[in-house]
């Protein structure tokens, strides 16, 4: 799924990767393969005398260890009145324990070379750390001081802190964003006044600010006790040592209240809804179409996400065909079931071109269900859906924090570690009848939630009879500070423990750097391979990366690279598009193409035992382009549109704008790698081919493989594309760029009604060549380079004015920025820009002994998780290949930082560091926030538009 906050949260899994079983169906099995055993994996599981469920996962491919704990309860359990309450919750049970100060849950884990999060969805809550396997106890200490004694820590100035976060959190995701009120419009109609899904996740604004101390209080007693958790373990450890950390740190922790099961929830509409609301951030129209469905692991249930797959998925789905090729109304539609914990819902949703009538969207999706209903499902329909299945469950498992993630979610929602079995016999069960009843028991001739989201002052594209969504949006206020935040805090009374918490435990000794043999020639054609066997599982991920890219762009044609990654996946010479993409999903293979600044890649990943025949259709799609014309009209419609949504999205403005300013108007960077309006519609199919006849070539490029494979045997694969692809002479031209700025300058994008200001601070700086470049980002490590970076410190932790804020350089074998960016609450943006230039010129004076240590430790120890992964290891060849960096060059990174001295920290800062010459770009809303800035110190202050140039200040209107 692809979400951050659970809300919107990236760290869960799809469900055809949620695979395991247990220990005990092993046994006598040690013969056969995984495919044998239906896809499993070993796993122990216990539980203490206070109810934690414990479930261990041994996997000592790399010294790493995850610790993941989800409890069961998500927004799911909140009031109405009090929502947002478990998301909110997630955020305090970062701040502090009765043992660990203040902001040092993060600070800990960098300082062991971990990584750490949390998430919060509908139906549970999950906390998780990957750290090196000398850090293991020390983890567990952390996370039950935070289970069993953390309550006493809750301060009203700490509360009302994350209260400001979590705000900050919502407007970014939702208010200041294109159709981000869709989800509450749906779900307040979908389900009744009441229904634990009738909300949203972050939760009403409103709720958020009158949420009091008492409410967290009742809210931790009732559901964050041991009985309504589990806690994974996955990775490299002594089991018997790890179940005596576990009973010693968790196990004296005392039951709470018993957590009821909730009973499933299942909604009917008796009539269709019809929606509207006017979008401040939308350019093109969006339908929604929302069915009550049933909730997860029903029969049901699966055969409703093939209905999904089927309906919109692929060249020949009826939305497809309709929307797309026949009525040239949208790009890409889309339909897909999500059943939860309680009930379930099917949606289709279409991004309209921009100007699109919805009511002929309607039509169109009225017309695909049609076409639906009267030819059915095919035997080849389900086929292809299933084929990726197996790809899909390695993918899952291929880190330890996934496998964490999935065990935890099948322990929590069926009371067994182990519902692979079951899972997946499921999904193969789903028949071609079974979608089919599906679709004539939940679908058609049913009530549905429509709603049209339009650009403001475009009503006329409404559906017809639509009435309008009652959205709440911010009014924008002026900046007050929240006075709790500065009084003076009790002593925090401790809880009674066995054993002494005061203090961490002892780490053991870090595991070295251990960077995995790999192999490099150059192939007869010019073509250079690079490339590491690693048989943890039968996967292979690899890429091709051509130089040149937007690079190569004529500015007058800007976007036919980008054109070409997509033009080149639409067919072959021997194959249609809905061949060719059938074909790639017969072999479970993932295959994709896309545009750089100064690249076009193609990348993919399949089974070790399908790598040949993947290849053998790269190769295809390398050689023998099919420049279909028609599916060129669609693309260049489709990336019009694309172009158009983004005019109004802020974070799109802000980068955009950005490079304008700093590279100007002559350098390809300074201008998207999808081109403009004006020239897409400019671009011919002859300018593709001659794109491709000039530079498409392997003598620029560069073939990454990682995998279950073995050098001889990749060499063997590409032996045809080695023949086959001649190498001809491509120049990458050079372009000037200035670097000396000599002021600093403040520039304003109007965005009304903006509930955020994206903010973007820098100048040019230096390239990924450089000798200076890696000192230059050890050195900003601490100032912005994670979590616990100075600027995050001070306008998130302290003062609660972004939900994140960070600093950092690119650079590539062209100059690249100096950036430190965020995004903050509106009346909070003067303040923020101050803040930011304030903490930039402290850095520069240089940092403490126990800054440096920490930069230090963080760097070097998290090289332990460097190497899990085939994904990480294929972007390891491909920083090594584009900027010809030897074999060990990690090793020599590490050799960097540990001798960076304080002297030589605060020279690169000074040297890199100049708040005085930078280009300070705010996007938002100008009537309430521009004149500040010209009492703010800046040598100029110009209001720009969105092609950055400057505008006279009287167009804006307050």
């Amino acid at each position: 799924m692809k979400k951050v906050r659970f809300f919107a949260m990236a760290i869960m899994l799809p469900l055809l990767t949620s695979t395991f079983t247990s220990c005990e169906n092993l046994q006598g099995k040690e013969s056969d393969s995984l495919q044998d055993q239906g896809l499993s994996i070993e796993y122990e599981k216990y539980e203490l005398d206070n109810g934690l469920n414990v479930v261990l996962h041994q996997d000592k491919s790399d010294p790493i260890v995850s610790v993941a704990i989800q409890y069961g309860v998500g927004s799911n359990r909140e009031k109405k009145g009090r929502t947002g309450f478990a998301h909110l919750f997630e955020h305090m049970l970062f701040q502090e324990s009765e043992n660990v100060p203040q902001d040092q849950f993060f600070k800990k884990i960098q300082d062991v070379g971990g990584t750490l999060n949390g998430g919060t969805w509908q139906d549970g809550t999950v906390y998780y750390e990957v750290v090196p396997q000398n850090a293991l106890e020390m983890v567990l200490w952390l996370e039950s001081d935070r289970m069993g004694y953390f309550i006493n820590t809750v301060t009203e100035a700490a509360f009302a802190n994350q209260q400001e976060v979590v705000q900050n959190e919502k407007r970014q995701r939702v208010d200041n964003n294109p159709y981000g009120h869709t989800g509450w419009v749906i779900d307040k109609n979908l389900f009744p006044d009441g229904h634990p899904y009738s909300w949203q996740v972050i939760g009403e604004l409103e709720d958020l600010q009158n949420a009091t101390v008492e409410d967290v209080k009742e809210f931790y007693d009732k559901f964050y006790g041991p009985n309504n958790a589990t806690l994974v373990i996955a990775g490299d450890f002594d089991r018997a040592e790890t179940k005596e950390m576990i009973k010693k740190y968790f196990g004296e922790i005392k039951k709470r209240q018993e957590v009821a099961p909730l009973e499933v929830q299942n909604v009917k509409l008796s009539e269709t809804k019809r929606l509207y609301h006017e979008d401040n951030f939308a350019t093109a129209p969006q339908l929604n179409m929302v069915w009550p469905t049933v909730e997860h692991y029903t029969a049901d249930a699966y055969a409703l996400d093939f209905l999904g797959e089927i309906l919109s998925e692929g060249k020949e789905a009826p939305l497809y065909e309709v929307l797309v090729k026949e009525e040239e109304l949208a790009s890409e539609p889309v339909a897909f079931n999500s059943s939860e914990q309680i009930a379930g819902k099917f949606r289709i949703l279409v991004t309209a071109n921009a100007g699109v009538d919805l009511d002929s969207v309607e039509a169109g999706i009225e017309k695909a269900l049609a076409r639906f209903e009267k030819e059915g499902v095919t035997e080849r329909d389900i086929e292809r859906i299933k084929a990726g299945l197996e790809t899909d469950f390695y993918n899952g498992i291929s880190s330890v924090l996934g496998k964490s993630f999935q065990l935890a979610q099948y322990d929590v929602f069926t009371g067994d570690p182990g519902y692979i079995e079951k899972d997946i016999e499921n999904i193969k069960k789903v028949t071609k009848e079974d979608v089919m009843r599906v679709y004539n028991t939940y679908i058609k001739d049913k009530p549905y939630v429509m709603t049209s989201f339009v650009p403001k002052g475009q009503l006329e594209l409404i559906a017809e009879n639509s009435e309008k969504a009652q959205v709440v949006e911010e009014e924008i206020t002026e900046n007050v500070e929240t006075e709790v935040a500065t009084t003076t805090e009790k002593t925090i009374e401790k809880t009674p423990s066995k054993i002494d918490r005061s203090t961490p435990p002892a780490l053991g000794e870090a595991p070295g750097l251990n960077v995995p043999e790999s192999w490099n020639l150059v192939l007869e054609n010019d073509l250079e391979v690079y490339g590491i066997e690693q048989n943890e599982l039968p996967l292979v991920n690899f890429s091709l990366v051509i130089e040149g890219g937007h690079l190569l762009d004529d500015l007058s044609k800007n976007g036919v690279a980008n054109l070409m990654t997509d033009i080149m996946m639409e067919g072959t010479a021997n194959k249609t598009p809905a061949e060719l993409e059938e074909a790639i999903d017969l072999l479970g293979a993932n295959l994709y193409m896309y545009t750089t600044d100064e690249s076009i890649v193609i990348r993919g990943n399949s089974l070790a035992r399908n790598f040949e025949a993947t290849i053998d259709l790269v190769e295809e799609i390398l050689l023998q382009p099919r420049w279909d014309e028609e599916e060129l009209a669609r693309i260049k419609t489709s990336t019009i549109n694309s172009i158009k949504r983004n005019e109004a999205n802020p974070n799109v403005i802000a980068s955009q704008v950005y490079d304008r300013l700093l590279y100007g108007e002559n350098h390809p960077f300074a201008y998207p790698t999808s081109g403009t309006v004006e020239s897409v519609e400019a671009i011919k199919m002859q300018d593709l081919k001659n794109y491709y006849n000039k530079y498409f070539s392997p003598s620029v490029s560069r073939f990454h493989v990682v995998g279950d494979i073995s050098k001889d045997q990749a060499l063997e694969v590409l032996a045809d594309l080695k023949d086959n692809w001649e190498p001809k002479e491509v120049s990458i031209p050079e372009f000037e760029v200035v670097t000396n700025r000599d002021k600093a300058s403040l520039y304003f994008v109007d965005v009304p009604g903006a509930k955020q200001s994206v903010i973007n601070i820098g100048y040019l700086a230096l390239p990924r060549t450089s000798e200076d470049f890696f000192p230059a980002e050890v050195m900003n490590y601490k100032l912005g380079g994670s979590f616990s970076g100075n600027v995050n410190l001070v306008l998130r932790e302290e003062k609660g004015y972004t939900y994140g804020a960070r600093s950092g350089f690119s650079g590539s074998k062209i100059p690249g920025t100096f950036t430190a960016s965020s995004s903050v609450r509106t009346n909070a943006t003067g303040e923020s820009v101050g803040i930011f230039k304030d903490e930039i010129a402290k850095y520069r004076e240089g940092i403490t002994p126990e800054d440096l240590e920490f930069t230090k430790n963080a760097l070097i120890k998290s090289n332990a998780r460097r190497f899990e992964t085939q994904s990480s290891l294929l972007g390891m060849l491909q920083e090594r290949s584009a900027y010809d960096l030897p074999a060990d060059y990690i090793k020599q990174e590490e050799e960097v930082i540990r001798n960076m001295s304080l002297e030589q920290h605060r020279k690169l800062a000074q040297k890199y560091l100049d708040e005085s010459k930078m280009a300070y770009l705010v996007v938002g809303d100008a009537a309430t926030q521009f004149e500040q800035f010209k009492d703010m110190g800046f040598d100029e202050v110009k209001l720009i538009n969105k092609q950055g140039e400057e505008v006279k200040p009287e167009a804006v209107k307050p």
